[in-house]
């Protein structure tokens, strides 16, 4: 009876851990998708404008996915290369999550995503899109009187809704075709020089990434040779000795396609600024975030007020006058970019003392209250290492080696198919379409289960004791295999936190947690269904 009643409690355990991990898995990317900055509800407000405009008019060109390595083929962009010989150019570096929303709002507000209230996750469809909370470079042209169009991506339309942009075309495309239609829409502005801030986006490159066989392949260079040359129509409309041309991309893509991780390759992109107010040179690496002061500065603009970058005033032809007065202005913004942190913080005491210190003094405090919090999650994480361990040991069962060799082997398995066999990275990189991500995991561990568990079984003898004890012995086996699976689970707690709340997370053991979860959950599901398979080989062999 007690031996029943112990495999019933296995069976209504496994229930509950399966539908724990859905739950779970569910509640950790509903609070990634929902997370909102600690600004979100009460943004610092916009400083003045310097006034002091260093072109007439700036076009910004965002080729969504651009490489950099891409960028400086000559083979495949010889125009943009052309374009270097007299610009200003640097390597540009961005912050995960690497993707478009995120990125975008980056560009525009000059704040990381930890701050800007960007959606960490591109939105599934546009009436998900989020709109900007932090003022942003064409909200700042707004109350500067510049008049503002932007071509592009449908997501911008709702994004800048309250940026007072005037005009707009907006496309649910992204091929190469969607390209030329955004490329005819702004062709007239570029003729018409009232439009003195363009935004054009560029969406074909991102395209063949994900859709066309990734960033090695031919219809990859194919769509950026194309961008080549809409660069040469866009530049033809332009006086470089009155207007800017400032060429970037969001983003970069893994050689297997797709964004969003923490791969090098996704977080490097080209920077090439010509034109009138720029000083042509090859510069040290710069930040996402110094685009949007840069272009304030360019334009006479105020300085977006969640800005945490830098104006690259060493590419600009600033006078002396000119560059003290805008470092002023952006020490002020700093200044009370700071405060407004610090009161969502709960902080003070922490001062601006030069540029860039503010940034500085905002990964402070979140540092210090992550290391707060970590104190406690620590303490509860070792606890939920060391009990479930504690009763392991306690049982003293003899063939415990010999299930933990078949979870390991369960859980090589589902590596070497995962990450060897399909390629897959430990990033959101490999998350582009979710559904495939979660079957790919199902069929990875559903294999490596049933090869573990096989180990296990048949080095324990484990079919020769009948159906029950056949059924408890998987069900032995697949605590041991799940509590090796809890671990990096419980990393992630450390870490991050059960959720996203505050604070964007540390992506790397995010990720591995969430696999984790999912890895559990089928565990417990397919689980189940070894533990009756069990139960009916034995019993048709004890009858034979």
């Amino acid at each position: 009876m007690k031996n029943k009643t112990r495999l019933w409690m296995g069976i209504t355990a496994l229930l509950l851990i399966a539908l724990g991990a859905y739950f779970l898995a569910n509640a950790v990317m509903d609070s990634l998708m929902n997370f909102r900055s600690p600004l979100a509800g009460d943004p610092p407000l916009a400083g003045d404008a310097s006034g002091s405009a260093l072109s007439r008019r700036v076009v910004v060109v965002l080729v969504d996915a651009l490489r950099e390595d891409t960028s400086l083929d000559v083979q495949v962009m010889p125009y943009l290369n052309k374009l270097r010989q007299n610009a200003a150019v640097a390597t540009m570096h961005s912050q995960p999550p690497s993707y478009s929303d995120p990125g975008w709002a980056t560009v525009l507000s000059g704040a990381w995503p930890d701050i800007n209230d960007s959606q960490p996750a591109n939105p599934p469809d546009d009436d998900s899109v989020r709109t900007f909370t932090q003022d942003d470079i064409f909200a700042a042209a707004d109350r500067a009187g510049i008049k503002t169009a932007v071509s592009g991506f449908s997501w911008f339309e709702q994004m800048l809704a309250n940026s007072g942009v005037d005009e707009g075309f907006y496309t649910p495309g992204e091929d190469s075709a969607a390209d030329m239609d955004v490329l005819g829409a702004a062709v007239p502005w570029l003729q018409d020089a009232q439009y003195q801030l363009v935004l054009i986006h560029l969406d074909q490159v991102d395209y063949a990434g994900h859709h066309q066989g990734g960033p090695l392949g031919e219809d990859w260079a194919a769509a950026a040779r194309r961008v080549d040359a809409m660069l040469q129509t866009i530049t033809a409309g332009l006086d470089l000795e009155k207007d800017t041309l400032l060429v970037i991309s969001d983003h970069g893509q893994i050689d297997a396609g797709g964004h969003g991780g923490t791969e090098p390759i996704t977080m490097l992109e080209p920077f090439v600024m010509l034109g009138a107010g720029v000083v042509p040179g090859q510069y040290a690496d710069i930040e996402m975030v110094d685009i949007a002061p840069t272009l304030a500065a360019l334009l006479g603009t105020s300085i977006p007020a969640s800005n945490q970058g830098r104006a690259l005033t060493e590419m600009l032809a600033f006078t002396g006058e000119q560059e003290e007065a805008f470092n002023e202005l952006q020490q002020l913004q700093q200044e009370q970019l700071l405060q407004k942190y610090q009161t969502a913080m709960g902080v003070d005491g922490f001062q601006v003392d030069g540029t860039g210190s503010a940034a500085t003094a905002m990964q402070t405090i979140r540092s210090q209250r992550l290391a707060r919090e970590r104190i406690f999650r620590l303490v509860v994480t070792v606890l939920l290492v060391l009990l479930p361990g504690y009763f392991i040991y306690r049982k003293k069962d003899r063939n415990l080696p010999k299930y933990g060799l078949g979870a390991l082997v369960a859980i090589l398995v589902f590596h070497l198919l995962y990450a060897v066999v399909q390629g897959n990275t430990y990033t959101l990189s490999s998350m582009a379409d979710a559904n495939a991500f979660i079957l790919c995991a199902a069929q990875d561990m559903g294999i490596g289960l049933l090869i573990g568990w096989l180990v296990s079984m048949l080095w324990v003898k484990g079919f020769r004791e009948g159906s029950r004890t056949a059924a408890q012995t998987s069900i032995d086996f697949l605590f041991i295999l799940l509590y090796m699976l809890f671990l990096p689970i419980l990393w992630n707690l450390y870490r991050n936190g059960i959720l996203i709340t505050w604070t964007l997370p540390e992506f790397g053991s995010m990720f591995i947690g969430f696999l984790s979860i999912l890895q559990s959950m089928f565990v417990a599901v397919f689980g189940l269904l070894l533990t009756g398979l069990s139960a009916l080989v034995a019993g048709v062999k004890k009858k034979a």
